[in-house]
């Protein structure tokens, strides 16, 4: 018996709740503080892990379930880009990308909200530092393989066909 489209979206949501506790860890136990890309990344694996919630309490048949799929699929694309943004960001020479100035806080305090995620998608020199590598890649591309994972886990889970729970038999 496979997988049902409840579950998998439980799974994704479980996936997504693993990566921001991660993150956490990485900020209040390592003492790595995120810059204003990393912040926005973990804004977009919650939404994807909302819409996975969401699917799954709901538990939506057909039409539904697509919606779902498309939505978490959506954030995902969203969340990728901004990685890919940071990695992009990353891979500049030194000292070519200027500083992000003020903190993301004051930054909402004082700034209309298009205007801030204009400024922070543009980056700034926190955001070109690399304070942890596993295996080579750093964080923000690690988020960008699992976003493009979770994307294509909701478009599985959500559009696949599921087998009927009858069983028939062939004479």
């Amino acid at each position: 018996m496979g997988i049902t489209t409840r579950q998998a979206n439980a799974l994704g949501f479980a996936a997504c709740a693993l990566l921001f506790g991660y993150a956490l860890y990485q900020q209040h136990v390592l003492g790595l503080e995120p810059c204003h890309l990393c912040v926005f990344q973990r804004i977009g694996v919650l939404a994807i892990g909302l819409v996975f919630l969401v699917a799954t309490l709901h538990g939506p048949r057909a039409g539904g379930a697509k919606a779902y799929g498309l939505l978490a699929a959506l954030a995902a694309a969203v969340t990728a880009g901004i990685a890919a943004r940071h990695v992009w960001i990353q891979q500049q020479p030194p000292g070519s990308v200027p500083a992000c100035g003020a903190d993301l806080d004051f930054m909402l305090d004082v700034m209309p909200l298009q205007e801030v995620v204009a400024k922070v998608l543009a980056g700034g020199g926190e955001c070109q530092k690399v304070d942890w590598q596993f295996l080579g890649l750093s964080m923000p591309a690690w988020v960008f393989m699992a976003a493009v994972a979770l994307g294509a886990w909701a478009l599985w889970a959500n559009f696949r066909r599921q087998a009927s729970s009858r069983s028939s038999i062939r004479t």
